[in-house]
């Protein structure tokens, strides 16, 4: 018995090591870009090229950079922080809703042809969406709303991911007893949906709006070839045109690198806002009807 216990003892050690070990290389795989983009954007053009990348330079230039990139290009740079919100919030904010009405009606009703629609749409999930920009591109481009900002707003209300995860979870989290009681006293369906099952689902429809934020905040293809007007570029395609411009105007290196800081800044604040409603969901669907 002892020495059946010291194997056990020691095997969950040595598992606890190993599961330990792999999370801080995977840490350190997401945090070293950040520290090095956090760093380096402190630093002149010179202390750049001339210091190592993981230590500050000589002079500390932080305040100075982000003047220069809030002023430079005639002020563009506020104006692509403020498109890359309009698509995110407002692209993320709509398909989480059109997600999360999907999401409940293929898990609580009843129709013809509901498991061929819902895996067609499962079949969208395994389509990359570099695959549908070109097709897009030509649709939109016959009906004229190329670059525009509805030509990137249309396609990122769209969310195959965010519909198969608001149905399993409406299947978990949203009582049919209390639907049912809802309908006994004269609610209709969309009052219903909006106050009851909404709220039983807002754990997966957090998720669903980060990952769509996210995505769209970190999309550069889609906007690349939908719009031509650099007033209208999100911040991936803006910091992409000022590298562009770094062979020949060396200062573009820290323009670009303090730009990215800054567009980590709105994701950072959105996780720690929103990572709460998590925890009061983790449960829910635990409990049987």
């Amino acid at each position: 018995m002892a020495g059946h216990s010291s194997r056990e003892a020691g095997t969950r050690r040595s598992t606890t090591f190993f599961v330990t070990s792999v999370l801080v290389l995977v840490s350190l795989y997401f945090i070293i870009p950040v520290l090095w983009v956090v760093i380096n954007a402190t630093k002149t053009t010179d202390d750049l090229f001339s210091t190592n990348g993981f230590w500050f330079g000589g002079t500390f230039a932080l305040v100075d950079n982000i003047r220069n990139i809030l002023t430079s290009n005639s002020g563009i740079f506020p104006r692509w922080f403020v498109n890359s919100l309009l698509y995110s919030g407002a692209g993320a904010l709509l398909a989480t809703y059109f997600a999360a009405a999907a999401g409940y009606a293929l898990s609580k009703y009843e129709f013809r042809g509901k498991n061929l629609m819902f895996g067609l749409v499962m079949g969208g999930v395994l389509v990359p969406g570099t695959a549908t920009a070109l097709p897009l591109f030509l649709v939109f481009s016959r009906i004229g709303i190329t670059n525009t900002y509805l030509a990137v707003l249309i396609p990122a209300i769209v969310s195959p991911f965010g519909l198969f995860l608001c149905r399993i979870y409406a299947d978990a989290a949203v009582s049919t007893s209390l639907l049912e009681a809802g309908r006994i006293d004269g609610a209709g369906e969309l009052t219903i949906f909006h106050r009851i099952a909404l709220r039983q689902m807002v754990p997966a429809l957090v998720t669903v709006f980060l990952f769509q934020f996210v995505a769209i905040w970190n999309n550069y293809f889609l906007p690349l070839i939908m719009l031509a007007d650099e007033r209208l570029y999100p911040i991936t395609l803006g910091l992409n045109t000022w590298l562009s411009q770094t062979s020949r105007l060396p200062e573009f290196y820290q323009l670009t690198i303090g730009g990215a800081l800054l567009s980590v800044i709105p994701l950072a604040i959105l996780m720690l806002v929103l990572q709460r409603f998590w925890k009061g969901g983790l449960t829910e669907g635990a409990v049987k009807e």
